[in-house]
């Protein structure tokens, strides 16, 4: 019987498998989908993943290469990771090994071995004693002599620090004989006792509703939506869902939009659950990374919590998936595999029988769409738990009215009410850094990014200009470089004017700023929460960080700088993100028992959807903006695929995308395919970004399927046209940004 070949899907961006014979020796029965190689490709030795075993080659026998080397004795990936996987690089036409490369923690892409750490252990030398006269002179090694001697059984190598114990003496103490080491695998955790460890808080009526509907659709796939009002007790519905997981003997994983949102939800989750947690996300280290992996998927971690990366999480009982915050954006990837969690998701749990629930207070409408066509059944809370109330909403009609930082006097006296009562305040404005830009009086310049179609943001206490896009950073100029005036003047505010200003006139009260600049070191923002929490009245200045998730239940004002700036835009979405993200923001106040209230500025008081959010709700905004969808042919009444590109040359990219687009028109006729517009080729909303011109072409489809007969061959084309090697393009299936 011939030897059979192995089909490798490998890191590189072609959507094809490559054959190779097996490594010599290895027998047969080793060569399971989902194992690792070490194989030759090309003049470099990668690390390849086999997904299947065939009979024959199109490569001559001559020049079939053989593997190097089985990494693997048995599959590194369960065959559920490798159905996800494959599903996921065919329905967003990406190449299957970049596809394993984004789902394998990086160790792993590496070659290291799929198995848990080895740890060193310390023990005691037999007869050793810490009089022994060799110690006589060196009392450190006789103290860690004596610490060793209250542990029988050995200390790891990850408990010295925490027992004071140098390694150095250590080290001098094996020389001498005293001490011995061993090596052993690390072992996991053992759980023993009852799962909970704090007492579950009672449910309302909605809440139990919620739950009983979750939990009768336990044993196969069912998709809820949980629609719940900022401070209903969503988080409360999920810890006792997943504490009736565990009972059953699964496992749940947990997604969340952000890393910042991490550590307080694995703190709630270890103070409720007597349970084995793994945290998944991009800040943790590779090794760490690759244990809470392997945990997970040897059925030895009973809760995964991570970011959107933690979809790829192997459970080897599966029991439940909860998206927490189901409408964030940040669930896409927006480069490489640009793939949506949210809804791979949805397709996991359809693959492995078990429910998903996704839940928010302002529900994407793609979502909404869902749960009223029946495909999710929708889930409310209508009313915050325990006595709290709904936040009052006071929309301030700024104009005419002069701004002080963007702070109008009305706001001021409302912010000075609030804190003479002992009350917290948070002041939401949604722009980083000192001020938007810099301005010359004298003659009108203004500091652009000298890569990108966009100004530069002012960060005064770095004395820097600084562009949110490419990341360019140049240093305050000191006069204006095109008429040399020094009358240089910031323009608009952003979070670092707003805090220095509200220090200035509320100087009795300390003002807290939380964003992506205030937060960038380690442990910055915890120490900013432990100040919040003390309940002391003070003011907190922030970006969307602090729009979702938190629970400050001394916040009772809400003061939204500006709310005009997603009133009217080219994005189609610009609307629906505005009105979540002051839900969202809102939903911070009145936690508690104190009522909360929320004061909206802008110029456009009496905007529609801001009198519509304020007076009847998010769902009540939600229903008219899907009638507009729905009337306009947008989604989620339709679908949308963007063919992105770029190049250094103006014109360009263009050039490429007018080539697809002739193309598509080709394969459409072909193929007798109906229903598909093509719209473009078009210059990108911001046309050059980091020194590159951008164009992109968006296929538009009434239904999804002659979409997807359609990309699969087009790409197939696109990667033989000439054009496609002088630019850096891409295709976005379901994009959420039109940028």
């Amino acid at each position: 019987m011939p030897a059979p070949i192995l089909r490798l899907a490998l890191p590189s961006p072609l959507r094809r498998l490559f054959d190779y014979r097996a490594p010599p020796g290895v027998p047969p029965a080793l060569l399971q989908p989902g194992v690792r190689l070490r194989v030759p490709f090309g003049r470099r030795v990668v690390i390849g993943v086999l997904v299947e075993l065939s009979g024959h080659s199109e490569v001559p026998a001559d020049k079939l290469k053989a593997a190097l080397e089985l990494l693997d004795p048995r599959p590194a990936l369960p065959a559920s990771l490798l159905r996800l996987c494959r599903w996921t690089a065919h329905y967003y036409q990406h190449s299957l090994g970049d596809t394993f490369g984004w789902a394998l923690p990086a160790l792993l892409r590496q070659g290291e071995p799929a198995e848990r750490r080895e740890e060193r252990w310390w023990h005691l030398a037999e007869g050793a004693r810490p009089d022994d006269p060799r110690l006589a002179r060196a009392p450190r090694q006789r103290e860690a002599l004596q610490v060793l001697a209250q542990h029988p059984h050995g200390v790891p190598q990850t408990l010295l620090g925490k027992l004071q114990l140098n390694k150095a003496s250590l080290d001098l103490l094996l020389a001498k004989g005293l001490l011995h080491t061993e090596v052993r695998q690390h072992a996991p955790r053992e759980r023993h006792g009852s799962w909970l460890l704090q007492a579950e808080l009672p449910l309302n009526d909605e809440q139990r509703e919620a739950l009983e509907a979750v939990r009768a659709g336990f044993g196969g796939f069912n998709a809820f939506l949980l629609a719940g009002v900022t401070g209903s007790g969503k988080t409360e519905v999920y810890l006792q869902l997943i504490r009736q997981v565990l009972e059953a003997g699964r496992q749940a994983l947990v997604l969340i939009p952000e890393i910042n949102l991490g550590p307080q939800t694995l703190e709630r989750f270890t103070r409720r659950f007597n349970a084995r947690i793994a945290l998944l996300h991009s800040g943790i280290g590779d090794r760490e990374r690759l244990d809470a992996w392997l945990a997970a998927r040897d059925g030895e971690a009973d809760i995964v919590i991570g970011t959107r990366s933690a979809l790829f999480t192997p459970l080897k009982h599966p029991g439940l998936i909860i998206i927490d915050e189901e409408h964030d954006a940040s669930y896409k990837q927006q480069e490489g595999l640009r793939y949506h969690a949210r809804d791979l998701a949805v397709v996991r749990a359809r693959q492995e029988e078990i429910p998903i629930l996704l839940g928010s207070a302002t529900p994407s409408l793609e979502s909404l769409h869902n749960a009223h066509t029946g495909r999710y059944a929708l889930l409310q809370l209508r009313q915050r738990a325990g006595h709290a109330r709904p936040p009052r909403f006071l929309r301030l009609d700024v104009k005419s009215r002069p701004l002080d930082a963007g702070i109008s006097p009305p706001l001021q006296q409302a912010i000075a009410r609030t804190l003479a009562a002992g009350q917290q305040v948070l002041v939401f404005l949604n722009r980083r850094g000192f001020a938007p830009t810099l301005l010359c009086h004298d003659c009108g310049w203004i500091a652009q990014c000298p890569r990108c179609d966009a100004r530069m943001t002012l960060h005064q206490r770095q004395r820097e200009l600084r562009c949110h896009h490419c990341g360019h950073v140049e240093r305050q100029p000191t006069a204006c470089p095109q008429c040399a005036r020094v009358d240089l003047r910031p323009v608009g505010a952003g979070t670092e004017r707003t805090e220095e200003r509200l220090a200035i006139l509320f100087p009795d009260y300390p003002v807290l700023r939380v964003d992506r600049d205030s937060t960038a070191r380690k442990d910055a923002l915890p120490r900013l929460l432990a100040i919040i929490h003390r309940g002391e009245p003070c003011l907190l200045v922030g970006t969307q960080m602090l729009a979702k998730g938190h629970h400050f239940p001394r916040v009772t004002l809400v003061a939204i700088l500006d709310a005009d700036g997603g009133l009217f835009s080219a994005d189609f979405r610009a609307s629906e993100r505005m009105a979540q993200l002051i839900v969202q923001v809102a939903g911070r106040a009145g936690r508690a028992e104190e009522p909360g209230t929320v004061i909206i500025q802008s110029h456009l008081a009496d905007h529609p959807l801001l009198v519509q959010l304020a007076e009847q709700g998010y769902l009540a905004f939600a229903g008219q903006a899907l009638e507009e969808r729905r009337a306009a042919g947008l989604p989620p009444f339709s679908h949308l695929a963007l063919l992105r590109a770029e190049a250094h040359r103006p014109g360009q990219a263009e050039d490429f995308l007018e080539q697809a687009a002739a193309e598509a028109q080709h394969l459409l006729d072909a193929l007798q395919l109906s229903g598909i517009e093509l719209l473009g080729p078009v210059p990108a909303p911001m046309e050059r970004r980091a020194g590159r011109y951008r164009a992109q072409l968006l296929l538009q489809a009434a239904s999804r399927a002659p979409l997807r007969r359609l990309l699969g061959p087009w790409l197939a084309v696109l990667e033989r046209l000439p054009g496609a090697r002088t630019v850096r393009w891409s295709l976005d299936v379901d994009p959420v940004d039109l940028y």
